[in-house]
């Protein structure tokens, strides 16, 4: 024997009524099953627990990305940081007669460069994946211990 069921005139908008008639179709079940599970979702008490959880869940994962972003970034501020410091402290100023030369070999270099880097960033390798493997883990504080 089924449960009783009270049955209920309302009217929707165009648009909402396809909605519903497609994702009706889309998952193979009544109209009728779907406004039931919105209904109750939204009349049960705990939906507002539920829709708290789903976002704490969203926020952590951003909060995740923003973190490896935050490292991404720091660890390009101090390569290039790193790289400016040696090459300023490896080359001296150039004499003014050589300058001329030195521009025009520069800015084929740095075509190469740019060149370079749009290859790399399109396949790969990345700095962040060498990094990884060439660099070992290292020990916790209970591994130093034992």
């Amino acid at each position: 024997m089924s449960a009783q069921r009270i049955k209920q005139t309302f009217r929707l908008p165009p648009e909402l009524a396809s909605d519903l008639a497609r994702q009706a179709r889309a998952r193979r079940v009544s109209q009728t099953a779907i406004v039931e599970a919105a209904l109750s979702s939204f009349l049960s008490p705990d939906g507002a627990d539920r829709l708290e959880a789903a976002i704490s869940r969203r926020l952590d994962r951003t909060s995740r990305q923003v973190d490896r972003l935050e490292w991404n970034v720091g660890l390009s501020n101090e390569t290039l940081a790193l790289f400016i410091r040696f090459w300023l402290t490896a080359n001296p100023p150039m004499p003014e007669d050589a300058r001329a030369a030195a521009q025009a070999m520069g800015k084929e270099r740095w075509e190469r460069f740019v060149e370079s880097l749009a290859r790399r960033m399109e396949t790969g390798p990345r700095l962040l994946d060498e990094i990884s493997r060439d660099i070992a883990p290292t020990a916790t504080k209970s591994e130093l211990n034992d």
